[in-house]
């Protein structure tokens, strides 16, 4: 299969309701980078770049830049031969994994296409759904409660509440909303933000009121994680600090979370995704899919590659929810919370650029 035709185009989105988490005081828009790759055969694919500055250091000029020479390069190269020219892609990437991520969409969307068969099902078939999570960010117990209720109104039973600047404060809006929905599966994000001191407090503080506790120490204190996580009464999940297989073989072989999230926008697309989920699996690991503020079509490819694994146990695909403007004409639903995947082939999605 020949390329003959690559298009980079970013796109600026809004976002309904501002944002804030312990890294960023508040988040109102988002610049994504889509890629639409054009084949001799008439097959049209598609992939984006979303990417978080404050977890890669990528800048939208970079991420840009990146894809361009991608896209460049991409012309050369035989897209269904996906592992070597995403190799060949890697190399012009290793600073803008959300680069090589959107051409690694565009490639297995290809391949899907090729097929006849839907990515989730390419890709292992493991199941056709997954119930997701949906996230409120720091804000008062007051809007808290509020924005968790809306949620759950809209048919959400998994929430992931921010937190990481303030612990005990962090306690009461988690007690709070379940208080106000003690039916509700509730996740507590730090993003990094506590002490080992302060993560076991706040896990001490709310056992049998979290699923899990995600990232509560500094992405790179890897011995603070552990130690959290060995006296922990609840789960702990590493977020921030899994960017890719090497970071997560160390996890791993220190044990110092009980699973791992993988984001395919800051480790670099399903290939190495799948790399990440094989090395938690090989170490009983369990993992979440999650996301950023992305684009349909990356939510798309988030659940192809959640659907097809066995060793991922949770959901957290909600990063397109809010977003204004989301040109994705996306194939799968969402009903009562969760994702469901249907038979298109490839990621299902169009893009209306």
């Amino acid at each position: 299969m020949q390329i003959t035709n690559v298009e980079v185009a970013p796109v600026d989105l809004s976002l309904r309701l501002p944002y804030r988490t312990a890294y960023h005081d508040e988040i109102d828009h988002v610049t994504v980078v889509f890629v639409r790759v054009e084949t001799r055969q008439g097959r049209v694919a598609w992939g984006c770049a979303a990417f978080d500055p404050a977890i890669t250091g990528e800048t939208a000029a970079d991420v840009v830049q990146a894809c361009r020479a991608c896209a460049d390069r991409a012309r050369d190269l035989n897209p269904l031969n996906t592992e070597y020219a995403l190799d060949e892609l890697a190399q012009l990437t290793e600073r803008t994994p959300s680069a090589l991520c959107a051409f690694d969409l565009a490639f297995h969307d290809l391949l899907g296409l090729a097929t006849g068969m839907p990515l989730h099902r390419l890709l292992g078939g493991y199941r056709n759904r997954i119930q997701t999570s949906v996230t409120i960010g720091i804000t008062s117990i007051k809007d808290t409660v509020s924005l968790a209720r809306d949620r759950a109104r809209q048919g959400f039973r998994i929430l992931k509440i921010k937190g990481g600047l303030d612990p005990e404060g962090d306690v009461h809006r988690v007690q709070a909303v379940t208080k106000a929905l003690p039916h509700h599966t509730l996740r507590l994000d730090a993003d990094g933000g506590y002490t080992v001191e302060q993560a076991l407090d706040v896990a001490r503080a709310l056992i049998g009121k979290l699923e899990m506790l995600e990232q509560p120490t500094s992405a790179k204190d890897l011995d603070g994680l552990r130690e959290v996580t060995r006296h922990s009464p609840v789960p702990v999940l590493a977020d921030q600090s899994v960017v890719g297989p090497a970071s997560a073989l160390e996890i791993a072989s220190q044990r110092a979370a009980d699973g791992m999230s993988i984001k395919l926008a800051t480790c670099g697309g399903l290939r190495c995704a799948r790399q990440v989920d094989t090395i938690g699996r090989a170490a009983k690991m369990t993992t979440m899919v999650s996301c950023v503020h992305e684009p349909a079509l990356l939510t798309a490819a988030g659940l192809s590659f959640a659907l097809s694994s066995p060793n991922v146990h949770y959901g957290d695909l909600d990063g397109h929810l809010d977003l204004i403007g989301d040109p994705t004409v996306s194939g799968f639903l969402l009903q009562e919370g969760w994702l469901i995947a249907t038979d298109t082939p490839g990621l299902g999605c169009v893009v209306d650029l």
